[in-house]
């Protein structure tokens, strides 16, 4: 009897076992990455944080994504700011020098969707990835929360961040149809009282059939153009298409009045060919036609608020 009850819980031992490591395969894992040496530094003054060489806790990283990757997991890496940590442990009232603490913090931000799923790139290009899907994320909160804040119009009721995000819509629409087949890259910039907001969305349309484009990008592209309509901004959104066989060709809109206004091609030259921060001259690229924006054939807007 002894021996069948050894037996028994050997045997179940063995498939509990198999059994979490099977469900261990099957649970997402999400590491918090500290993108710069700055951010490193600030995390050092930690005791349970055990790192002190930048170049090697990048190793150890990639390391540790490679090893999830190889045993079938999916994995996603989400940015990890120090400042942000310190708010959220306050907030939270746990202690910020643990494992536990980071973990947690790590969990709140994936949750937020700022985050890039490791196929095996490089930790060199994943990087920058996760830099540029947090500002897009960022970006994207903020004009949100200015819309939420507008209110309603007071002639008419309306809820104005509502109908801006309507109108953008279809002027987003309404240019990716007239833009024709090809892969197309699209620049939105929107200034407000404290930075310049800018949206990036990029889309492949073939012969037949509408434009295929990413659901996140397009909804952030959206938000920011709407912005740009309900503060009635000196914004605009620029076009590139690219096709084989001919040169790529941009093409430029101001956004006035609800509408995108076509920019001549000398408009678009210069401002494509400008350096943003300095003003400077910018050398123009080859193999590129830089042409005046084309009638969208967006409908005038009913009221513009």
């Amino acid at each position: 009897m002894a021996q069948t009850r050894n037996k028994r819980t050997t045997v179940h031992g063995r498939t509990g076992t198999t059994m979490r490591r099977t469900l261990r395969r099957e649970a997402p894992s999400t590491i918090g990455l500290l993108t710069d040496e700055q951010d490193f530094a600030a995390m050092r003054r930690y005791r349970t944080f055990t790192f002190d060489d930048y170049s090697v806790y990048l190793e150890q990283v990639e390391g540790l994504l490679k090893a999830l990757a190889a045993q079938g997991m999916h994995t996603t890496v989400a940015l990890f700011d120090p400042e942000e940590y310190t708010e959220f442990c306050a907030e939270s009232r746990i202690t910020p020098d643990t494992p536990a603490g980071r973990s947690r913090f790590t969990a709140e931000v994936a949750a937020r969707g700022a985050t890039v799923a490791y196929t095996g790139q490089p930790i060199d290009t994943l990087i920058p990835l996760l830099v540029a899907r947090s500002v897009r994320q960022a970006t994207w909160e903020y004009a949100t929360m200015l819309l939420a804040g507008l209110g309603e119009c007071a002639d008419c009721g309306q809820d104005v961040g509502r109908a801006a995000f309507d109108r953008a819509s279809h002027l987003l629409l309404r240019t990716l149809e007239a833009a024709g087949p090809g892969t197309h890259h699209l620049v939105c910039s929107t200034p407000t009282e404290n930075e310049q907001l800018l949206a990036a969305l990029h889309t492949e349309r073939g012969t037949t059939g509408p434009a295929q484009l990413d659901s996140a990008e397009g909804a952030e592209f959206v938000t920011v153009l709407a912005l740009g309509i309900a503060l009635d901004s000196h914004g605009g959104v620029v076009l590139r298409t690219s096709a084989p066989g001919v040169p790529d060709r941009v093409h430029g809109w101001r956004l006035t009045g609800g509408g995108l206004a076509p920019l001549t091609a000398g408009e678009v030259f210069s401002a494509y060919c400008t350096d943003a921060d300095t003003g400077e001259p910018v050398s123009p690229e080859s193999g590129v036609e830089y042409c005046a924006g084309f009638d969208i054939g967006a409908d005038e807007p009913e009221q513009h608020h």
